[in-house]
C-alpha cells in the first residue's frame, strides 16, 4: 500500500514524446535502474531545493503555492512548466459546511491540448496515484503529461475526427497532505523527522533481530499516540476527525462541480474575447455548468482504488469515466486487517529466481548453477549470513562508510518484487556484490536515499509550521491518520495480539510478511476516529461501466481483487494484464494502452476475460513493435514505455499500507 499501497516522489517534468518512431534499443539498458534506484532520491534532492526557493527566498519569478489565495471557485494562475495551479476551499467538516477552519486543496492542472470550446474538449480526467499519503501534485509534475498522451486521441487536434477527445489532467492533494493546508505532520520540522528515520534505519524492521518486535511496538505506540493526540486537540474542528477516505471522496466530487464552474466561466471568457467560432459559440449549452449534476473522470492506482471504488458507490450516478488499477478488496481494506494482500508476492519473487535462470550468468550476476532452486537457496542463504554478520563497507570520497544489513536486502527485495522489470536486475547486481563481500554499491544505493538533515542555514522557528515541515514532508506523516481512521477499532489490539499476526502475515510471504505486517502495526494506539464514515455497502449501478485492471501477480493487490471488486459494480469491465509487479504500469504494455485509450475515448470497456500481454520483461530488452506497424501504434508505446519507467521511480521506495 503506500507502499500500504504504495507512494513516492517524481521526477522530472513530463516532455512530450519525440515524433520519430520509437524503439526500445533506444532505451539505455541501465536507465530503469538508475531512475528506480536513484532516481526518487536525486528528484527528492531536486525538489527540495526548488522547495527551498521556494518557500524561503523571495522572487518575482518563483512560483509559491502560498502566494495563492483560497477560493471557494478555482482561480487558476501559471505555474511549474506549462501547468495552472489553483487552491481550493472546501469544508474541513462536510456536516458544517460553512464552519472554519476550511481546507485549501492544492489543485494542478495539465491543460488540454484544445481550449474547453472545442467540439474536440473531453473535459477534466482526475488521477489518484494511491497511498494513502501521497502528493498527486508531484504525480502530475512526474507522469500527468504521459496520461495525457495515453487517454487522448491518437491523432493531433489539427487532423482529429469528430469523434476524438482530449482532456485536461488534473491532480490535488488531499486534505493535510503536502501542499494543501491545513498539513499533517507528526514532527516539528524535518530534522526531527529524518532523525526519527535514521533510528529506525539503525534498529530495523520486524524480524531482523530477536527484539525487533518489542522495538518497534515502542516506537509504532510513540509515534502513533503523539501524532493522533496533536492532531485531536481542536475541538470539533480537530483534523484527525477529518482525514480519512469518505471525506477525500467528497472533496473529489467538489472539486469536480468547481471544474464544472470553472468550464463555465472560462468558455464565457473565450467567447467575450472573440477566441470561438459562431458555430463553437452556439453550442455553449454543452458547456454549461450541470450544478450538482457534474460527472467525475478518474484514473486511480492501488489505494486510488479505494478512493474510487468509494466515490462510485457514494456516487454512482455521478461516473463518466472510472479507471482503477492495482485493486484493493474494500471489505478487507475498511475491515482493518489486510490480509488479502499477499497472496502473489511470493509468486513474484520465484520468478525472479526462474528469469535469472532464464537469463543466464550474462544477464543476471546472481546466477548459480543449479537452476532456480539453487538461485534461492544462494538468496536464503544470503539472508541467514548478513543476519548473523553485516557487511560493513568503508567510506569514500563521495559517501561516508555504511554498514549493510538484513533489513537492507529484505527492503531492496520489497522494492524489486513491486516493479520486477526495473528492479529485477538492480537487485540481482547488488545482492551479488554482497556476497562477494563487496557492497560498495549497495552502499551508495543507501546514500543516495536519505535526505539532507538541513535544509536551511538558520534553525526553525515556528515549530509545525509549512517552513518548518516543507521542503522534506513525509507522506508517512499522513498515512496513519488516513489508514487507521478509514477502519473502525483499527488500534484495538495488543502487542500478543500482534506477534500472532505478524507470523499469520509471514507464513503468507517471506518476502514481505515482515513488512507489510508494519502496515497494521501504524496504527497501535492510534486514538482519533472518523467523524464521518461511509460504511458501505462497496457495490452500485453507476451511471457508466467501470474498468478494474490488474495483474495476473501483484505484489500487494491480487488479481482477485479486482475480480472481486468488478462484480460489485454490474457491468464494469476488467481487463487482466499477464504480468507480475503492483499495477499495470509495471510493464509496458501497447495492448493494455490501448485499451484504456478507448474506454476514455469511446467508453468501451473490454470484452470478458480479456488478456493483455506486455511488451518486456525483466532481464530483457525487447525491440519493440515490427518496423510496419502503424505510427501511432509506436508512438502509444512509446508513452507506455515513459510512463513506466516515471511509475517505477513513484512506487519504489516510499509507504508501506
Amino acid at each position: 500500500m503506500m507502499k500500504l499501497f504504495d507512494l513516492a516522489p517524481a521526477i522530472t517534468p513530463h516532455k512530450a514524446p519525440r515524433t520519430r518512431v520509437f524503439k526500445w534499443k533506444h532505451v539505455p539498458p541501465l536507465a530503469c535502474l538508475f531512475a528506480l534506484y536513484f532516481g526518487p532520491k536525486l528528484w527528492r534532492a531536486r525538489q527540495e531545493r526548488h522547495e527551498a526557493s521556494e518557500d524561503t527566498r523571495p522572487s518575482t519569478h518563483a512560483f509559491r503555492w502560498s502566494d495563492i489565495i483560497p477560493s471557494a471557485k478555482l482561480e487558476f494562475q501559471d505555474c511549474h512548466d506549462n501547468l495552472q495551479c489553483a487552491r481550493l476551499e472546501v469544508p474541513l467538516d462536510y456536516s458544517e459546511p460553512d464552519a472554519f477552519p476550511r481546507v485549501a486543496l492544492a489543485v494542478i492542472r495539465r491543460p488540454a491540448k484544445v481550449p474547453v470550446t472545442s467540439a474536440f474538449y473531453g473535459g477534466a480526467v482526475i488521477t489518484n496515484p494511491g497511498g494513502p499519503g501521497g502528493s498527486r501534485v508531484q504525480q502530475q509534475l512526474m507522469m500527468g503529461g504521459y496520461l495525457q498522451d495515453l487517454y487522448d486521441a491518437e491523432r493531433e487536434p489539427k487532423s482529429a475526427l469528430i469523434t476524438d477527445r482530449y482532456f485536461d489532467v488534473v491532480s490535488f492533494d488531499p486534505r493535510g497532505i503536502n501542499h494543501t493546508t491545513p498539513t499533517i505532520s507528526c514532527f516539528p520540522d524535518n530534522a526531527s523527522r529524518e532523525r526519527w528515520n535514521l533510528q529506525w534505519e539503525a534498529e530495523g524492521i520486524l524480524g531482523s533481530s530477536n527484539h525487533s518486535l518489542r522495538m518497534n511496538w515502542r516506537r509504532a505506540t510513540a509515534l502513533a499516540e503523539g501524532c493522533s493526540r496533536m492532531l485531536s486537540t481542536n475541538g470539533t474542528h480537530a483534523l484527525a476527525e477529518h482525514m480519512n477516505t469518505t471525506p477525500i471522496a467528497a472533496d473529489v466530487m467538489s472539486l469536480v462541480e468547481a471544474l464544472g464552474e470553472w468550464r463555465q466561466r472560462e468558455a464565457q471568457r473565450l467567447i467575450a474575447a472573440g477566441s470561438v467560432s459562431d458555430s463553437e459559440a452556439t453550442e455553449f449549452s454543452r458547456l454549461a455548468w450541470q450544478k450538482g449534476r457534474e460527472r467525475l473522470q478518474y484514473h486511480g492506482f492501488s489505494w486510488g482504488t479505494i478512493l474510487g471504488s468509494t466515490i462510485a458507490a457514494m456516487y454512482p450516478a455521478r461516473i463518466e469515466r472510472m479507471v482503477l488499477d492495482g485493486v484493493v478488496d474494500t471489505d478487507d481494506y475498511y475491515g482493518g486487517t489486510w490480509k488479502q494482500n499477499l497472496a502473489d508476492t511470493d509468486k513474484i519473487l520465484d520468478q525472479f529466481m526462474h528469469l535469472c535462470h532464464e537469463a543466464g550468468p550474462s544477464r543476471c550476476v546472481f546466477w548459480r548453477q543449479g537452476g532456480p532452486n539453487a538461485i534461492s537457496d544462494a538468496y536464503e542463504q544470503l539472508l541467514v549470513d548478513i543476519q548473523d554478520d553485516p557487511l560493513a563497507v568503508p567510506g569514500t570520497q563521495s559517501r561516508g562508510p555504511e554498514v549493510i544489513t538484513w533489513t537492507d536486502v529484505k527492503l531492496l527485495v520489497k522494492d524489486a518484487v513491486y516493479q520486477p522489470l526495473h528492479g529485477f536486475q538492480a537487485m540481482a547486481e547488488m545482492m551479488q556484490d554482497v556476497t562477494h563481500g563487496n557492497g560498495s554499491r549497495f552502499a551508495d544505493y543507501k546514500h543516495f536515499h536519505r535526505k539532507t538533515l538541513c535544509h536551511t542555514s538558520t534553525p526553525c522557528e515556528v515549530p509545525f509550521s509549512h517552513e518548518c515541515i516543507l521542503p522534506g514532508w513525509s507522506p508517512f506523516d499522513a498515512l496513519p491518520a488516513i489508514l487507521c481512521t478509514d477502519a473502525e477499532d483499527a488500534g484495538a489490539f495488543t502487542e500478543s495480539d500482534f506477534r500472532s499476526y505478524w507470523e499469520d502475515l509471514r507464513n503468507q510471504s517471506r518476502a514481505m510478511g515482515d513488512y507489510w505486517a508494519a502496515t497494521r502495526l501504524t496504527c497501535a494506539a492510534w486514538q482519533a476516529t472518523a467523524k464521518w464514515r461511509f460504511g458501505g455497502p462497496f457495490t452500485g449501478n453507476t451511471s457508466h461501466p467501470l474498468l478494474y485492471i490488474g495483474n495476473t501477480y501483484d505484489t500487494v493487490t491480487p488479481f482477485r481483487n479486482a475480480m472481486k471488486m468488478a462484480a460489485s459494480f454490474p457491468g464494469s469491465g476488467l481487463l487482466r494484464q499477464d504480468t507480475a509487479g503492483h499495477c499495470s504500469f509495471t510493464s509496458p504494455s501497447l495492448c493494455t494502452g490501448k485499451a484504456v485509450r478507448r474506454y476514455f475515448q469511446e467508453g468501451l470497456v473490454p470484452e470478458p476475460g480479456a488478456v493483455c500481454q506486455t511488451d518486456s520483461k525483466p532481464f530483457e530488452m525487447s525491440t519493440g513493435l515490427p518496423e510496419a506497424a502503424r505510427t501511432a501504434d509506436h508512438m502509444l508505446l512509446q508513452t507506455m514505455v515513459e510512463a513506466s519507467r516515471a511509475f517505477g521511480t513513484t512506487y519504489a521506495v516510499e509507504m508501506k499500507t
